[in-house]
């Protein structure tokens, strides 16, 4: 297989904005990244667009790529809708991916975005719950009432989980001082207003054992990545970050390993390395207690010495390993459809050394994992991209 390089990133700032649609928000992440690829629309062979929950906020269904990107100057090129839950946009850049590795493309566009605020909450919600097995009864063990069927199925999977390993409530404040340390750093974060230990644990009780801050928000958002064969990266200015693994993978009922644990395998196995080697991580961190679970996951720590790690400080910026740099999805902000494309673009800036204040010294190797939906008592969908200069 070809050699795929990353030579063009652009997003939108993440946040809830009344007074924009898809489009302008898809307009100004395109722009962005074919600028920073130092290419034109006519420099693009394909375009895959990633999008979640168009058709329940505000109804455009079927043509959401076409609609969302015909001010962009893409009108006519072959274009490609993917929706695949939280996981639709990095399902987008694992096709791209594809295209650019078998040379049936030599470049091609991403594109990820998500009008998610509505003014009537009830709207928003209603989008989440379609990203379940709608005929699936509710597991044992979760507790509905928050209004959020994911933040009741996260919080009785980290109540299973600190059960297991002795995590603390603290240990996932921690998780979210972190990640908002980082999104201060961030003009494109949602939130990036610091916050302690206290005022975590202090905020209002969503589902037990999760309070208001270590889940993520409602937000708006798109971004944009320009992928090419490395004959043409070499034609461009910018670094070129190369793609050294892709994979994914949906839940199996009643399978004896879940999806990111197996995503994680097959990607390190395809890029010919090990956890101990990746220095710069973006994980779905939907919840505060799944970026800790991650950190088993994907093989940062043995089982049961994940609360070790966020103790210890090795996963901040200058840690060991540095785990969302951006913020993540609790602090850089969780548009559905562009969540995945942005953890690639912040794992591109930092293999650029562009990060600044959020830059993890010397990091050559990166990854980014990113989920959606559930199915089974699990993600219904998991994807591990790997990514090195």
């Amino acid at each position: 297989m070809n050699k795929v390089a990353i030579s063009g990133v652009g997003m939108t700032p993440f946040g809830k904005f009344l007074d924009r649609n898809v489009k302008s928000l898809c307009e100004e992440a395109v722009k962005a990244a074919l600028v920073d690829a130092g290419v034109t629309v006519d420099d693009v062979d394909v375009v895959y667009f990633g999008n979640a929950a168009g058709g329940t906020v505000n109804g455009q269904e079927m043509i959401r790529a076409q609609a969302a990107l015909r001010n962009t100057g893409l009108a006519g090129k072959p274009m490609f809708n993917v929706e695949n839950a939280c996981a639709s946009s990095s399902t987008a850049l694992h096709l791209a991916w594809l295209a650019i590795a078998s040379g049936q493309h030599e470049t091609a566009l991403v594109v990820g975005a998500e009008k998610l605020f509505h003014e009537d909450k009830a709207v928003s919600f209603k989008a989440f719950a379609g990203a379940v097995d709608i005929e699936e009864p509710i597991p044992e063990g979760v507790s509905k009432g928050s209004g959020s069927i994911f933040m009741d199925l996260y919080a009785a999977k980290a109540r299973k989980w600190m059960s297991a390993c002795g995590a603390e409530p603290a240990d996932f404040a921690e998780v979210v001082v972190k990640s908002r340390h980082a999104a201060a750093l961030n003009p494109y974060a949602q939130f990036r207003k610091e916050t302690t230990v206290d005022e975590v644990l202090n905020s209002r009780m969503i589902s037990e054992p999760l309070t208001l801050f270590m889940c993520s928000s409602i937000g708006d958002g798109a971004a944009a990545i320009f992928l090419c064969s490395e004959s043409f990266a070499r034609k461009l200015q910018n670094k070129p970050v190369y793609i050294r693994a892709s994979s994914i993978v949906s839940a199996i009922p009643g399978g004896a390993e879940v999806v990111a644990v197996r995503a994680g395998r097959a990607a390190y196995e395809q890029a010919g390395i090990g956890p101990e080697e990746i220095h710069v991580a973006e994980l779905h961190d939907a919840s505060a207690p799944a970026e800790l679970i991650h950190y088993e996951n994907l093989g940062f720590c043995a089982p049961g010495d994940a609360p070790k790690l966020i103790r210890n400080g090795d996963t901040g910026i200058g840690g060991r390993i540095s785990v969302n740099p951006s913020g993540g999805l609790l602090s850089r902000g969780h548009p559905l459809g562009a969540t995945g494309a942005a953890q690639i673009i912040e794992l591109t800036w930092q293999l650029r050394g562009q990060a600044g204040a959020r830059q993890r010294p010397d990091a050559k190797v990166a990854l980014a994992e990113n989920n959606g939906g559930q199915l089974a008592g699990d993600s219904a969908v998991a994807l591990v991209t790997i990514l090195a200069t």
